[in-house]
């Protein structure tokens, strides 16, 4: 009886042993592979960007060659962008620009409509899914508009702070719209974005003493953020800071 016990006792080890074995390879299998995986990732993402980069100076090539001023607009949905931009274009044909604008959004032709109900000529141009514009989506949406006919365009991006940032259009400057509606922190939440923007505006100033929302304060995190660039703060309704944003951006 005693020998039948060692035997089993014998076994046992034999199989925690043969157990710990197994999972210490498994381990160290895990070890190997997931700095793999992480370098593949990386790697695809660097070249997605990188590409990117590439289209959007072929882009900007394209713009230039037609003489055209183009400014890639940026913030979320509800920032005032579409309202903003049928303002500004109607300041800069007041001054003998021949202005267009692109409609960059997932689905619909919403803001389409609205630049064509407000005189401003328009192009609707859908991600499908997307979060954010890219240089191929705008490439192949150059392809089918008459860039001999206009001397400024306007591209609104799809309404976020975050997607945006990382995907260069190829237009002259990148402007970033906040609004006081969305409370005083934006420039701390986002600051990548803001640091890739030209010009960054704080819309809707008209309703800021209503939202209790600190101005100076997301001026002082622009300006420590930009190294000394100031925001401007605008008015679509009331004009307040359009002619400073319209300076600013043929500057």
């Amino acid at each position: 009886m005693t020998e039948l016990m060692d035997v089993v006792v014998i076994a046992e080890r034999s199989v925690l042993l043969t157990l710990e074995g197994i999972r210490a390879k498994l381990l160290t299998a895990e070890v190997k592979s997931a700095p793999v995986h992480k370098i593949t990732h990386i790697s695809m993402e660097t070249d997605v960007l990188a590409e990117n980069r590439h289209l959007a100076e072929h882009n900007q090539q394209k713009l230039h060659g037609s003489s055209v001023r183009s400014v890639d607009v940026m913030g979320t949905t509800g920032a005032g962008k579409t309202a903003l931009i049928i303002k500004l274009s109607k300041m800069l044909m007041a001054r003998g620009l021949r202005v267009a604008a692109i409609a960059g959004d997932v689905t619909g032709q919403d803001d389409y409509d609205r630049f064509e109900a407000a005189g401003v000529k328009a192009f609707n141009l859908n991600t499908g899914k997307e979060c954010h514009l890219d240089a191929n989506l705008l490439d192949k949406a150059l392809d089918g508009i008459d860039l001999m006919e206009m001397d400024f365009l306007f591209v609104e991006n799809v309404g976020n702070l975050v997607c945006p940032a990382d995907f260069p259009l190829g237009t002259d400057k990148r402007v970033v719209v906040i609004s006081v509606t969305e409370g005083d922190d934006m420039v701390r939440k986002h600051p990548m974005i803001f640091q890739e923007a030209d010009v960054a505006v704080i819309n809707k100033m008209d309703l800021a003493e209503y939202m209790g929302i600190d101005v100076a304060r997301v001026k002082a995190d622009y300006r420590k953020l930009s190294g000394g660039r100031e925001l401007i703060p605008v008015s679509e309704r009331t004009g307040e800071g359009l002619e400073a944003l319209v300076d600013a951006l043929l500057g």
